[in-house]
Parts: C-alpha cells; sequence; structure tokens
C-alpha cells in the first residue's frame, strides 16, 4: 500500500481524505495557498507545502505548483477531491509522467467523461438514454439563440467542462439566451479555465437522481445505489439523500446498470457518478458523468457502510474490488445538508469573514441514528472570498426517512455558527416542509416553494407555546442568578417572581410558574400547562430543553428583557415581562426602517465585474445594471423598478462589501 499521499485539495474534501488515509496508516500531505495558511486540513495533515497566492488560479489549479509539492515530498499518490484539478486529463497526464499514481481513473475516462459533449455521444453510443440537445459547441450569443429556438424553450445552457452549478444557465426566451450564454462563459472560463458552451433542452419538473459506481483495473464495475439530488438552488445541490424516495427496485437497477454500462465503455476505475434526470413516469436521461468523488458522498457511504475514499486508494493502488453488486444493499436511510456561508435572507448571496463560533452537534454512531459532519473550518478560522462557501456537510442516518429527517432537524437546531451569515434557516425550513417530507420534490421546489426568496419560518402555535414555556423558565433562572448576585437572596428565599408575558411573533403569553426539584410548570392564562426540564444556565448558547416530553435545542442569546431563540428555522426575539411592562411596551412607537428604495447597494462582499449603464440612463424594471462576482459566482444585480440614474459609485475591479452603495437614482 501507498506510504504517503498528496491531497490536492483543500477544506472539507481534504480533511476527509485525510481521516481516511490516517485510518490506513498512510501519511498524508496538504497543500494550501497563502489564504488557507491556517486551514484545518493544513493541521491535520502530516506534512503541508505552500502553492502560492489565494486565488485558485495561482495556486489550486497550477499544475505546475502541485507537482513541485509532490517532488518535494516523495508523495507516491495523489487524491484530488473534487473539484479543482479533480477532472483535468493534464494533470493526470503530468501524474503518469512523474510516475505518480492518481487517485482516480484512467486519463482516457477523464477526457471522455469529462466533457459534457463527447459524453453525451458515449453515452448514446453505449444505449443510455440521453436528454435532447445540441451536441456542437456555440460560437456566440447569437448563435445560443438560434439553436436555442431550434430545440424549443426553455433551454439549459452549460460549460463543457462545468460541474458543481458553475457555468450553467436556464433560458426561457432570446434574452435570458443572450444573456445566459455570456454569464455562463465567464464562469466557465473563470472556474475551468475552458469557456466552451452547449445547450439542451430544460426538461421541466424534473428530478435529480445519480448512480454511484464503482471500478477497478481488472474490469470489476458495480453501482452503490442512487442519490436524489432535487433539492437545488441555482443548479446547486443543496439537501441529498440516499436512497431516493422516488424509485423503485426495477427503475433502480435499470439505471444502475446503464451507469455501469457507460463506465465500461470507457475502461472506468475509481469511484464516479452517472447523474440522470428523471421524470414523472421514472422515465430517466443521462446528463453527465463525475469522474471523481462527488460531494454527497458520504449518504452512499452511510446506507451501504463502504468508505468510498479507501477503495479509490485501494483500486489505484491495483488491488480488485472484494465487493461483488449481490453484496451492495440499502441498510436504512441518509439525509446530507450542505451548510454553506450565505444568507437565506438575501436571496441566499455570499457571506465571508470570521467564524466567531462554530460549534456542530456531536457526532454519533448507533445502532438506530448517526450523526456525521464532514467540515474543513474551525472556530475563529475565516471563511474566504476566494473559495466555495461550503462550511460543512452535515449527514444524519436513521433506518427510515421520518427518522432520518427528525434526527437532522435535531442536528440542525444544534448545530451553532456566529459571525457569518449561513443557511440553517432554511435548511431546517426545508425539513419541516410538508412537501419535503412527503418526498414530492423536483428540482424545482425552491423555485415552487420560495417564489419570493427565503424570508424566514413562522411558527405554528404549538411551537410557540411550547417555546414560550421554556424562555419563561429559562427566564426564572435568569432572575435567581441575578438576586443572588444583588444580594437581594435571604434565607434562600427566592425573591423573583412568578407572573410574566412572554412575547414572540406577534404574539402574547401570560404565564405562571411554579418550580420544583424535577423542573418548571407553566400555567397559561387559557388553563393550559407546560412541563418544563432543563439543565440550562445563564450565558449558555444552546439550551436542551423539553416541554412535555418533546425535546427541544434552542439555540439562545440573552437580551435585556429576554432572549434570541432560533429554533426550526425561525429566529425570534422572545421578551419575558411583568405584566405592567408588557402593557407599556403595547404603547412605544414602532422604529421605521431607513428608505434605500434609491440606491442599489451591493448584496455581498465581492468583485464589480461590470458596471452596464451610466449616469443619467432610464433604466426599467428588471434591467441589468451591474455584475459582481463573488465565491467563483457571477451575480447580475438588476433595477426593482424604473428610474434614472443619478450617480455611480463603484467601477469594474473595484472590491466592495455588503451594503455598499453601487449607484443612486433620483
Amino acid at each position: 500500500m501507498f506510504k504517503k499521499i498528496l491531497i490536492a485539495n483543500r477544506g472539507e474534501i481534504a480533511c476527509r481524505v485525510i481521516k481516511t488515509a490516517r485510518k490506513m496508516g498512510i501519511k498524508s500531505v496538504a497543500i494550501y495557498s497563502d489564504a488557507d495558511r491556517e486551514a484545518l486540513h493544513v493541521k491535520m495533515a502530516d506534512e503541508a507545502v505552500n502553492i502560492g497566492p489565494p486565488p485558485a488560479n495561482q495556486s489550486y489549479i497550477v499544475i505546475d505548483n502541485v507537482m513541485e509539492a509532490i517532488r518535494k515530498t516523495g508523495a507516491e499518490a495523489v487524491h484530488p477531491g473534487y473539484g479543482f484539478l479533480s477532472e483535468n486529463s493534464k494533470f493526470a497526464a503530468a501524474l503518469e509522467a512523474e510516475g505518480v499514481a492518481f487517485v482516480g481513473p484512467p486519463r482516457g475516462a477523464i477526457e471522455a467523461m469529462g466533457d459534457k459533449i463527447t459524453s453525451k455521444k458515449i453515452a448514446q453510443e453505449a444505449g443510455v438514454s440521453t436528454v435532447p440537445g445540441v451536441m456542437g459547441l456555440i460560437e456566440d450569443a447569437e448563435d445560443a439563440v438560434k439553436i436555442s429556438n431550434e430545440i424549443g424553450y426553455p433551454v439549459m445552457i452549460k460549460a463543457s467542462a462545468g460541474g458543481g452549478g458553475k457555468g450553467m444557465r436556464v433560458a426561457w426566451n432570446d434574452g435570458e439566451a443572450r444573456e445566459g450564454f455570456q454569464s455562463s462563459k465567464n464562469e466557465a472560463a473563470n472556474s475551468f479555465g475552458d469557456d466552451r458552451i452547449f445547450i439542451e433542452k430544460f426538461i421541466t419538473q424534473p428530478r435529480h437522481i445519480e448512480i454511484q459506481v464503482l471500478g477497478d483495473k481488472h474490469g470489476n464495475c458495480l453501482y452503490l445505489n442512487e442519490r436524489e439530488c432535487s433539492i437545488q438552488r441555482r443548479n446547486q445541490k443543496v439537501v441529498e439523500e440516499a436512497p431516493s424516495p422516488f424509485l423503485d427496485a426495477q427503475t433502480r437497477k435499470s439505471m444502475g446498470e446503464q451507469a455501469v454500462a457507460l463506465a465500461q465503455a470507457v475502461d472506468y476505475c475509481s469511484a464516479g457518478t452517472v447523474e440522470f434526470i428523471v421524470d414523472g413516469e421514472r422515465n430517466f436521461y443521462f446528463l453527465e458523468m463525475n469522474t471523481r468523488l462527488q460531494v454527497e458522498h458520504p449518504v452512499t457511504e452511510l446506507i451501504t457502510g463502504i468508505d468510498l475514499v479507501e477503495q479509490m486508494i485501494r483500486v489505484a493502488y491495483g488491488e480488485k474490488l472484494k465487493l461483488k453488486q449481490k453484496d451492495i444493499g440499502i441498510n436504512g436511510w441518509s439525509i446530507e445538508s450542505r451548510l454553506y456561508a450565505e444568507d437565506p435572507y438575501r436571496g441566499f448571496l455570499p457571506s465571508i469573514g470570521r467564524l466567531s463560533r462554530y460549534r456542530p452537534p456531536a457526532e454519533v454512531a448507533e445502532k438506530d441514528r448517526a450523526v456525521r459532519n464532514d467540515t474543513g473550518v474551525f472556530e475563529g478560522g475565516e471563511i474566504s472570498m476566494y473559495y466555495d462557501p461550503m462550511i460543512a456537510k452535515l449527514c444524519s442516518w436513521a433506518p427510515n426517512r421520518s427518522d432520518a429527517i427528525a434526527i437532522m432537524r435535531d442536528a440542525l437546531d444544534e448545530f451553532e455558527i456566529e459571525g457569518i451569515g449561513h443557511n440553517i434557516p432554511f435548511l431546517a425550513a426545508v425539513m419541516d416542509h410538508p412537501r419535503f417530507m412527503s418526498g414530492d420534490i423536483t428540482t424545482a421546489f425552491i423555485e415552487e416553494e420560495y417564489p419570493d426568496g427565503f424570508e424566514g419560518v413562522t411558527l405554528g402555535d404549538d411551537a410557540l407555546r411550547r417555546i414560550a414555556a421554556a424562555a419563561s423558565a429559562m427566564h426564572r433562572v435568569v432572575e435567581i442568578r441575578r438576586a443572588r448576585v444583588s444580594g437581594r437572596m435571604d434565607n434562600h428565599e427566592r425573591i423573583v417572581g412568578t407572573d410574566w408575558v412572554v412575547t414572540l411573533q406577534d404574539r402574547n403569553f401570560a404565564v405562571e410558574i411554579s418550580a420544583d426539584r424535577e423542573g418548571s410548570t407553566v400555567n397559561f392564562d387559557d388553563g393550559t400547562t407546560c412541563r418544563v426540564t432543563s439543565d440550562w444556565v445563564p450565558g449558555r448558547s444552546l439550551a436542551l430543553i423539553e416541554v412535555d416530553g418533546t425535546r427541544m435545542p434552542l439555540k439562545v442569546d440573552g437580551r435585556t428583557e429576554g432572549f434570541r431563540i432560533r429554533y426550526r428555522g425561525a429566529d425570534l426575539d422572545v421578551t419575558v415581562r411583568t405584566q405592567r411592562i408588557a402593557e407599556l411596551a403595547e404603547l412605544m412607537p414602532e422604529k421605521i426602517a431607513a428608505d434605500t428604495s434609491k440606491l442599489l447597494l451591493c448584496p455581498m462582499p465581492g468583485l464589480v465585474v461590470s458596471i452596464a449603464v451610466s449616469e443619467g440612463d432610464e433604466v426599467q424594471e428588471g434591467q441589468a445594471l451591474a455584475s459582481v462576482e463573488a465565491m467563483k459566482m457571477e451575480n447580475v444585480l438588476r433595477a426593482e423598478r424604473a428610474g434614472v440614474v443619478s450617480k455611480i459609485n463603484a467601477r469594474a475591479g473595484d472590491s466592495l462589501a455588503v451594503d455598499d452603495v453601487i449607484m443612486e437614482f433620483e
């Protein structure tokens, strides 16, 4: 077996590979840019080599720099993770010339499958059903419009060398085809160094289901079931699960066999993924093959018990697969939530900064439940503008889907992240959504269920009542501490009130609380009661509370008159007051927000790519005003209403912070 492996990647996937290498007794080498000098993968590896400045095109995807790190450390093999150089045939060729093993497929398979146009032709020849489209490359925007009309709208404009949702746009008309072509071309050039574009029919109401394949160098290949990846935003997967709640055994077998046939057509070895679109009748169409490890591979590992990274390493070393197709079963259900550094309340725009708090839920692996967290960050670390905004991949496992969802709900509630914007509230909302719980999902789920964006979660009456009970019990603990600190405690008598008004989500709950050694009983003015038990103490940011036997992990921050409480995606300002103070509070005027309607504000930290208008221009609703690039994604900012540009405060090349003024209107 290899004695030393270099991981040509960063973040959580680098950490993930290091863990398996350590388990196998293999030393690991990390590479890092100047921005990642203190990164977690650098700390975890046995050795680490600096390979250049922060931008990926000056460090992580510079083949010469990576090769020099290999020579310097004497690494015998390279695991590329995903993204960066993982599907770069030139990198595989450079390793081959150096006599270093590539923990991935042969160069020919990368070239054949890594190019989306070529892969579709091979799939057709192998008898795999494919999505209607034009395989030829698109020369310019007008050519894109012509082809789009021939195929028929809607169409998907895609980067030939793309992946991870980069360089992809859906166009519903000629204008969107022109604009989407240019944006996709720009993103493809920046992310992959390859700006070739092709167009295919966009199938409405589709499911995105993929098959995990695994092959060795001895002609053996098998499939490890499927993953449902239909919860997507901007073509980027957000929630994945295995197996799919939609497939039956026959469809699963057919998809698996076609995936294996395609892999064998290019002599594929290592782990790879064949992605399909599946319609409502379970007809499936080949999308692309990813010749690498997928981001969502943990859910497959959790339902099969197979360490895919270990299998990749063993295959690269030349070992035969010890597994047969009959050995691959489905044990339980697993769900993965991708935690991103983005602000769900501002259109999911990227967020950067320092993680002032990063406390994941405890990882567990028990008979009837498991929680796994693949991450590449730590408390005090920084989320950089240079790389993908992923913070962690949180996974749950249980014997069935409903229990896996329940475990994920609690894990999200227990996950503490402060200092940056993040999408935990949105992920929690998805887990509680009736359509998701039923399994009735398509790739249009987010677009259809959140057409105006995510505006937070509104909790039902039962949840509000339980939180009110919990808040009153916590407030009692806070008041007792205050009394002790101030010296108002006499002979252990509690000079603390028992009657309060708890206000949250525009609801008032008048309560009376009585406590004993085991907990507190909260009596509501309508005659109902709640029993609250907890060991929470003031200052603790996570309260594990039971209300009438229901476990409620609450993220808690103290406030002058109560708490900020986050639960199930809701962010609540909870006040606990005496009845008289509550009456007076009702008379206080509401604060009016500042008027920013005549300003175009930068919605996220980023680089101005272009300004599309000039001072004095009249603009119409929906007109493109500027483009801002952040975390490898180009975002077009549009006019919300008609107006006249009075002043432009930024220009192409400027780096802007959140809410910096880009332009002003009359």
